[in-house]
């Protein structure tokens, strides 16, 4: 009898865990794998913003890849960016499949050859409503007991840069009145979300809260209130990873 192998997947972590998420949700990771993880696999975690990648001779076991959101710029040159970018350069030649989101969504369009930078519009913070493209399916990334495909989806938003131009080759997939890019994919392995899908309500709240008590920037904080309020409960389940076997 064939022994079925165990499918791992890996986290690419780009942010630290903040006090709330660790009290509420014992970490990013685990908000990643409930959104993400199907029963039976085995899934890493790699702090690459701690310098922390997984060995080049070991990506080969991996199904595939999550790169988280981050405070840091898709488009600087710190050195575990850099590495990064190779990173992402090897899986796109191994055919390996890779989700991007946020900033993972930002530094894959950059590592094949896109540009990003600074959103023009500034911070997007709140519920943004996506639209998708005229000649979007799919795909299987999508819970398949949908009865038809919504032309509009809401999704958190959190983000002040943004994908400018998506590689040669790629397909733009969804946008919104704030950002072009808000969904990319490159062949069948590739995928970018810019808002985040892995996200409950109360990491969004959180990192308002933080961002305001920060300065990081001045904004009508009752206007951000009010959209949450109005936010309808986005839970999509993703089949990125289990459909193209």
């Amino acid at each position: 009898m064939k022994v079925q192998r165990e499918k791992r997947f890996a986290l690419l972590m780009a942010v630290r865990d903040s006090d709330y998420v660790k009290k509420v949700y014992g970490g990013y990771f685990n908000v990643f794998v409930e959104a993400f993880a199907d029963e039976g696999e085995k899934w890493d975690l790699f702090c690459i913003v701690e310098g922390e990648f997984p060995d080049i001779d070991d990506l080969q076991n991996y199904e595939g890849f999550v790169i988280s959101g981050s405070p840091h710029d898709a488009y600087g040159d710190e050195y575990w960016i850099l590495e990064l970018c190779f990173i992402l350069q090897t899986l796109f030649a191994m055919q390996k499949k890779v989700l991007g989101i946020c900033f993972g969504h930002q530094v894959l369009c950059r590592a094949l050859g896109g540009k990003v930078g600074k959103a023009y519009s500034g911070w997007d913070i709140g519920i943004r409503k996506v639209s998708f493209t005229e000649d979007f399916t799919f795909y299987g990334y999508f819970d398949d007991s949908l009865d038809e495909i919504p032309p509009t989806l809401s999704i958190i938003e959190c983000h002040q840069d943004e994908v400018c131009e998506v590689p040669e080759g790629a397909q733009v997939l969804a946008c919104s009145d704030k950002t072009r890019v808000e969904m990319f994919k490159f062949g069948d392995n590739i995928l970018g979300i810019q808002g985040h899908p892995e996200y409950e309500k109360d990491i969004l709240d959180n990192i308002i809260d933080r961002l305001l008590s920060n300065g990081s920037f001045e904004v009508d904080k009752s206007y951000i209130v009010n959209s949450v309020i109005a936010f309808q409960i986005y839970q999509t389940t993703f089949l990125f990873f289990h459909n193209h076997s």
